[in-house]
Parts: C-alpha cells; structure tokens; sequence
C-alpha cells in the first residue's frame, strides 16, 4: 500500500521514506508520547477520541521532533557553526533543545511579543535569544542577519522538508497505537506539523481523514483551500499564539492536495476545548494545542453531512506550553 501512494508524494517535500527515515534518526532522542482516551469525551462528543499528546513530548510539544530530525541530519562541519531559527516559541525552545542534545549553538529570534513561558524555555535550554519585532518581515530580516554573522544553518519553523518529515512520525506512532481510527484532526498554522501528518497517514491508510483545525482570527489556510492558491493575512487576532504563522511554499502543495477540510473556530471554542483538557483529561494543553478538541466540538463539525461517519478520531495536541496567568485571565472573562 504504501509503495502505491509513494508515487503520488514524490514531488512533495517529504514522503513516507524520508518520514521513516526521520524515525529511525530521532527514535532514540524523542518520546513516544501516549494517546489517552476519555469515556466523558466521547459522550460529549458523540464519537470515539484518541488523543495524541504531544504536549508530553521534550520541550512541551510536537515541535522537537523537527527540530532533531533537521539537526541531526547535519554533517558536523554544517553542524559545528551551529543553527539559527525564527520563531514565536515552540520550534525555538526545540531547536534550543535539540542543538543542546548535539553540542552545537542555536541562535533564536523570537518576537517581543512572544510568551514569556516560551521564551523562558528557550533559554532554559541554552539558546542565544535575538528580539525581533512582531512582524515575519521583522523576523526574517533578524534571522538573515544572524546567518550572516554567524556562518549558522537555517532551520526554518515548517517550511523544510527535515522538518515535515520529522513532524510526520506523529502518524507513524498514531497508527501503530490507535490503528483503527479513520479520521485526524490536527492544527494548522505554518503547516509543518499537518503536512507531515497527512503525508504519513495517507501513505498508510489512502482513505483516512485529515482534517486541519484553525482559529477563524488566522483563517489563512481555510481561505487559501477555498481560493486554490495561498492566502495571506495582513493581521491576526486569536489566542492561539501558536497558530499565527502563513503557509510556506513546501507545506501548502501537500496541504492544497491532501489535506481534506479546514475547521475554523472562534477563540471561546478553542477556550472551552483547553477547560475540558484540564477538566477532564487532566492534560494541560496550550489554546493551539486544544484546538483539535475544539474542532471535533464545534457545529461546523457536527452539523457537516460528509463528516457525519468520522467515528475514531485521532486528535494531536500539539502542546503545553502555556502562561498561566494568561489563560487564568482568559477563563475568568
């Protein structure tokens, strides 16, 4: 089966030989993380969750599975000047993390108004912070700097194929644990995490479901599938700090040609799904990591004809990563 649909993933930036390629790399660095379920959940929801949690994963969330895919697929001369990154929190605390794990420098530009827990993480895990305002304009031009000055390789948050590829073991885990699910939600963003995921499920499983959860304050990727083409938006409003990034040029052919649907929720939504990972599940969750929850929760879902027989639903989230005083100001308004 799965040498069948390689052909149709050659052109793309990963395909399920670089995703198993990936695993055999990083096997040993990564945790496996669990998938938990919860009886009152599938009450509520009307249908049977599997919850992948990666906020359980080093570093509180998906990314570092990326983050060492890529830096671990350096030589040591590429490796020995060290790496450089963008990033609003989660892939900069990774990369801080994995460049930590194999001796080499991480220099990270991050945007003053990222969350403080996130860039506490970064420099808990040794990586040189460099403040950038909070425009990607602002961050790229940061990073080229740096790159210059340094000698450093990039590692872009999404937009590389080391770090598709690493993103896409999610899915090698996922189906060996919950093998009958027939549909996964997951966040988007970037679309690093997703294309990873719906590249590795469908090579496995050509009639498996993947479905993208998205803030409708950062709406880009429903819009861009709508429009065929990307979209960007000029701003964002929601509280999901994680998902504010655009789509790359490497993630959205795989998400323009795999992904099946865009569910887009208010940020209330994505607050109630974080209460019921607490509540419930006892699993602190960040907003972007609840928001798959969020989805399965939302009318957009329930109420939609061709999703009506999606009934083992592989959930990812994504992270843990959270200010608590935040999101304590959050619940309380």
């Amino acid at each position: 089966m799965e040498e069948k649909n390689q052909e149709k993933v050659e052109k793309y930036a990963a395909n399920i030989s670089s995703i198993r390629e990936a695993q055999a790399r990083i096997g040993s660095l990564i945790h496996r993380t669990p998938v938990f379920c919860s009886e009152t959940l599938n009450s509520i929801t009307g249908r049977k969750l599997f919850f992948k949690c990666e906020c359980f994963q080093k570093g509180g969330a998906f990314k570092f599975r990326g983050a060492c895919n890529a830096i671990f697929s350096l030589t040591d001369d590429q490796a020995a000047k060290g790496v450089v990154t963008h990033s609003s929190g989660n892939h900069a605390a990774a990369l801080a993390l994995a460049a930590k794990v194999r001796g080499v420098p991480a220099y990270v530009v991050i945007p003053k108004n990222a969350p403080k827990c996130k860039v506490e993480n970064v420099i808990r895990y040794g990586g040189q912070v460099i403040w950038s305002e909070p425009t990607m304009k602002s961050r790229e031009e940061t990073a080229t700097r740096v790159l210059q000055e340094t000698g450093a390789v990039l590692v872009h948050p999404y937009n590389d194929g080391r770090i598709i590829s690493g993103q896409g073991t999610i899915s090698l885990e996922l189906l060996e644990q919950a093998p009958h699910i027939d549909t996964i939600i997951v966040p988007i963003s970037g679309g690093g995490l997703i294309s990873g995921v719906v590249v590795a499920a469908k090579s496995i499983n050509p009639e498996i479901r993947v479905l993208a959860a998205e803030p409708k304050g950062a709406d880009d990727a429903a819009q861009s599938k709508a429009a065929g083409k990307i979209i960007t938006l000029s701003e964002t409003n929601t509280i999901a700090d994680g998902l504010r990034a655009s789509l790359g040029d490497l993630t959205w052919p795989i998400v323009r040609d795999f992904v099946d649907d865009v569910i887009t929720v208010e940020d209330k939504e994505i607050l109630q799904a974080m209460r019921l990972c607490y509540e419930i599940l006892k699993v602190a969750v960040e907003p972007s990591g609840a928001i798959s929850l969020a989805a399965v929760l939302s009318n957009d879902f329930r109420e939609n004809p061709a999703l009506k027989d999606c009934s083992n639903i592989g959930l990812v989230l994504s992270g843990g990563n959270v200010d608590l005083s935040i999101l304590w100001d959050s619940f309380n308004k």
